[in-house]
C-alpha cells in the first residue's frame, strides 16, 4: 500500500471512530457492535505504530495514554466564567422577567428553554475545528489545565465537523456523570473493597481533577455544552437557540430537551414538563434547566443568573447579556447558586446598539 493510501486508510478510519463514538455516546444509536468497533480501533493503532507518521492529535488512539502529571497549569480565561444566582419561587422569577423587559424595553421575551446538568463547568478551546486545551471554571478568571483528562472523554469531539469551521472557539460546558455510569463505578469500587462516592457529581469532579489521565478515563464522564466563550472568524447566530443548533451540527453533544417559550409561562411549564419527564429524571442528575432570551434585543455587558425554588424543583434563571458576556448589568442580581434541579436563563439576543446598564 502506497503511502498515499496508508495516510487515506488513517484519516477514515479516525473519522469512521469518531462517527462511532458519537451515536454511541451522545446519540445512543450504535449502528455497529463493540466487537465492530474495537477491530476499528484495533486497525488503526496498528496503522499508527507501524507508520508513527500517521499519528495525528485528534486521533481516537490519543485519548488515552499520558504519563501522569505532577500537578494543574492555570490557564486564564480569554472570557469569564462566571456564577450563577437564585430566585427562589414564581414571584421573584416574574419579577426578573419584569427587569429583563424593562433593560430591553420591550414588552414581551421569548427564551429559549434547555437543560442543564448537575456537573462541573469546563471549557473547551477549538482552534480550526482541532481540540487543543481544555480548563475547569476555577474562580471564574483562572481555571486548570486538564487537557490531557478531557481528552479521555468520548462524547467530547477531537476535532470539530464541519468545513467551514472557526479559527477560534471556546465551548463551554458540563462534564458530568450519569446514574448509570455512577451506579457502574460505585458497584466496582464496593466490589473491590474501595470507598464509594456520594454522588454522581462528586464522582465527576474527583475524576476530573485525576492527575493520571488514565484514572479518568475510568470514569466513564459525559459531557454537554450549554454556550461559548472567545470566538474568533466565526458569524455568531442571531439567538442562542440556534447557536446551540450550531454547536450541535459541529458534532458537541447538547441538551436534546430544549424549546422556545414566551414569558414566565412558557418558562414555568418548561421546568414544570421537564421535571416531570421521566426520560429525563432516570438518567441524569439535573442541575438546571437554561433558557435564553430571544426576543427583544441585548445588552451589551455579560451574563448574569437566578435561580431557585418552585413547588419541590429548584428553578434557576440564568441571562446571558450581549457576546462579550464580560460583567454584569446593574439590574442582574447576582446569588449563591443552590438546589438540585434549576431553570437557567441566558439572554438569546446577542447583538444591540447601544446599551443600558
Amino acid at each position: 500500500m502506497s503511502a498515499k493510501d496508508l495516510a487515506g486508510r488513517a484519516d477514515k478510519l479516525r473519522r469512521a471512530i469518531e462517527r462511532h463514538n458519537r451515536l454511541y455516546y451522545n446519540e445512543a444509536a450504535p449502528e455497529i457492535s463493540d466487537a465492530d468497533y474495537d477491530r476499528l480501533f484495533q486497525e488503526l493503532a496498528k496503522l499508527e505504530e507501524e507508520h508513527p507518521e500517521l499519528r495525528t492529535p485528534d486521533s481516537p488512539t490519543q485519548r488515552v495514554g499520558s504519563a501522569p502529571s505532577e500537578g494543574f497549569s492555570s490557564v486564564q480565561h480569554r472570557v469569564p466564567m462566571l456564577s450563577l444566582a437564585n430566585a427562589f419561587d414564581a414571584e421573584d422569577v416574574a419579577a426578573f422577567d419584569r427587569r429583563v423587559r424593562e433593560g430591553l424595553e420591550a414588552e414581551a421575551v421569548e427564551y429559549s428553554a434547555e437543560l442543564k446538568f448537575d456537573g462541573l463547568a469546563v471549557t473547551l478551546a477549538y482552534e480550526s475545528g482541532l481540540f487543543v486545551q481544555g480548563a475547569t471554571r476555577g474562580d471564574g478568571a483562572t481555571g486548570e489545565d486538564v487537557t490531557p483528562n478531557l481528552r479521555t472523554v468520548r462524547s467530547i469531539p477531537l476535532r470539530l465537523d464541519g468545513r467551514k469551521l472557526p479559527r477560534l472557539i471556546e465551548v463551554r460546558g458540563e462534564v458530568l456523570m450519569t446514574r448509570k455510569d455512577f451506579d457502574i463505578i460505585n458497584k466496582r469500587a464496593a466490589d473491590a473493597g474501595e470507598k464509594t462516592f456520594v454522588n454522581p457529581r462528586n464522582a465527576a469532579a474527583g475524576g476530573l481533577r485525576q492527575l493520571d489521565p488514565r484514572l479518568t478515563a475510568q470514569r466513564r464522564l459525559s459531557f454537554f455544552a450549554y454556550g461559548i466563550g472567545a470566538v474568533e472568524g466565526f458569524e455568531l447566530p442571531p439567538t442562542h437557540a440556534r447557536l446551540l443548533d450550531a454547536l450541535e451540527a459541529m458534532g458537541l453533544p447538547v441538551a436534546k430537551e430544549r424549546a422556545t417559550v414566551k414569558g414566565v409561562a412558557g418558562l414555568l411549564e418548561f421546568s414544570r414538563l421537564s421535571v416531570g419527564d421521566p426520560t429525563v429524571s432516570v438518567g441524569l442528575e439535573l442541575d438546571v434547566i437554561a433558557a435564553v432570551i430571544i426576543g427583544g434585543g441585548s445588552l451589551a455587558g455579560g451574563k448574569g443568573t437566578i435561580s431557585g425554588t418552585l413547588a419541590g424543583a429548584a428553578i434557576m434563571v440564568v441571562i446571558q447579556v450581549g457576546c462579550s458576556q464580560l460583567g454584569l448589568p446593574n439590574w442582574v442580581q447576582q446569588i449563591v447558586t443552590g438546589g438540585i434541579i434549576v431553570c437557567a436563563v441566558g439572554l438569546d439576543q446577542w447583538r444591540r446598539s447601544s446599551a443600558r446598564t
